[in-house]
This record gives structure tokens, sequence and C-alpha cells, in this order.
């Protein structure tokens, strides 16, 4: 199959906003702590993923199969485990990590000058140990310190902290930020009311 459009429920989109693959991989699956978003609900939205991502081989056209799906969602789990407990100081579930190793010692993207920016044999298998690797490669290093977890109790995005005093709350100051915004405003608002 290939990329498909964008999704009619705006909550299906995918938000790139955490600062690297596999932190923007691990959001395909929204609302963790509440109740959970599928945004991979099918092999046309992985190849849709991939291709939004960059992380296609050509203009667009991945070939995704139920298997890839399946192998995807799980790794996606895997790694979003191993992040959370790479950033708590625990030791990883066995099976998250043998799995994410598993999926990275996989040949990956390659890169490519001119048009095409990546070649592979399977492109939607080194896609998957792209985003492995990536995730091999923050929990190892020195950005791992600056991943944090959205503040909005109903959002579950994973983020690298950017900003200059490393100080952000939110995923998004246009998704969560906002909220938090009106929530504070709306209950000073309603506290003033009763005074």
């Amino acid at each position: 199959m290939t990329g498909s459009p964008a999704p009619a429920d705006p909550a299906l989109a995918f938000p790139f906003i955490g600062g690297r693959p596999c932190l923007d991989f691990a959001a395909t699956l929204g609302k963790r702590h509440a109740t959970p978003l599928e945004r991979l609900p099918d092999t046309a939205a992985l190849a849709r993923w991939f291709t939004e991502a960059e992380l296609a081989t050509d203009a667009g056209a991945v070939r995704v199969t139920p298997r890839d799906l399946t192998d995807a969602r799980l790794l996606r789990e895997a790694l979003y485990g191993l992040v959370r407990a790479a950033m708590a100081g625990r030791e990883p579930d066995p099976a998250d990590m043998e799995r994410v190793n598993a999926v990275a010692a996989q040949p990956d993207l390659a890169p490519q000058l001119g048009p095409v920016r990546w070649t592979a044999r399977s492109p939607a298998r080194a896609a998957l140990a792209t985003v492995a690797r990536d995730a091999v490669l923050l929990v190892r290093g020195p950005l791992l310190e600056r991943v944090k977890e959205c503040e909005n109790p109903d959002c579950s995005l994973l983020f690298l902290d950017d900003s200059q005093a490393r100080r952000r709350r939110w995923c998004s100051m246009d998704r969560c930020g906002n909220l938090a915004k009106i929530a504070g405003y709306r209950s000073r608002s309603r506290a003033a009311v009763t005074r």
C-alpha cells in the first residue's frame, strides 16, 4: 500500500513535536493515560507516517504489509517502555530491550544525494530500524535527560525539551499549553465570581 491522504478526524493526525523520530513514533498512540487513541489503525496510516516523517524511500510510496503494521505497533510500545524506564532511571523490561535491539540490528535506511533521500531493500522494515536506532541512541546518549512527558494529564506525548531554560512543560503550546492556559483562566474567573 502507498501513503494515504490525511485523516478526516484531526485527532488522528500525527503530531511531529517530539523532537526525535522515536518520540514522534511513540506518539502514534495518543492519550495513553486516558482512552488510548490509535493513530495507526491500518497499513495505509503507517505508510502515511513514514512519508510524513520523511522516512519514505521515494516520492512517498512505501509498501506496508499487515505484518509490518503489527511489528510497528510492537516496536512502538517497546520503545515507549524503554524510554520511560530510562527517564525514570529504571532498568528497562528485558522484552522491550530485546525487541528494540532486534529491530535496530536490521538494515536501516541508507541516505542518498539527489531527489531520493533514502534507499532500502525493505523500506518499511528499514524505516522501523531507523526509528529503533534513534531510540537506542537517545536512551544511551546525553539528550535523555532532556526528554519529558507533557504535563497535560490527558496527554502522554514525550518530547525533547530544546528550550533554552529547559523549563518546557507542554508537548506544544498550540496543543496542551493553550488548553492549560484556558483552564487556568476559567478556574481563576470562577474563583473571582464566588468571592
